[in-house]
């Protein structure tokens, strides 16, 4: 990677539905150079994909929750759960955007997104609290997202 591929991925970041033209333009780098590294970066896994950025009110979920986790080792160890396992099922359920594995006082951080605070409510009191592994949680009510 160089200092062409890094203005090529800034721009992507900026906006991945930009033509090859359209960065060609903004960066003065002929089309056919971008087009190639472009594909390069894909194929050597540093693109791993697109996406949109939905708005998640006009979706019927303006509300967003970070989620810590404490979990119980020793009722995974009963259940033969790994933490890995653990994360990847709560990342599963509808509400989860994110799942995150980290370090410190907690073991997994969700991202949510719900309807109401009722949902959210729902969701941690009767879902999450409930699933065996789980033994504490801390909910962040997310304010503003920018």
């Amino acid at each position: 990677m160089d200092s062409k591929d890094k203005l090529i991925l800034d721009l992507i970041k900026e906006n991945c539905r930009l033509t090859t033209q359209q960065m060609s333009k903004k960066l003065n780098i002929p089309i056919t150079t971008i087009h190639n590294r472009i594909k390069k970066m894909e194929q050597d896994g540093i693109i791993k994909g697109y996406k949109a950025i939905l708005d998640n009110k006009k979706l019927g979920k303006p509300i967003s929750a970070y989620i810590l986790i404490t979990v119980d080792y020793r009722l995974l160890k009963e259940t033969e759960t790994t933490q890995q396992e653990l994360a990847r099922r709560l990342r599963s359920h509808e509400f989860v955007e994110e799942a995150a594995m980290v370090t410190g006082e907690n073991d997994i951080i969700l991202k949510v997104r719900v309807s109401d605070i009722d949902q959210l409510d729902n969701f941690v009191t009767k879902y999450l609290r409930n699933i065996s592994g789980v033994d504490k949680t801390r909910t962040i009510v997310i304010l503003n997202e920018n």
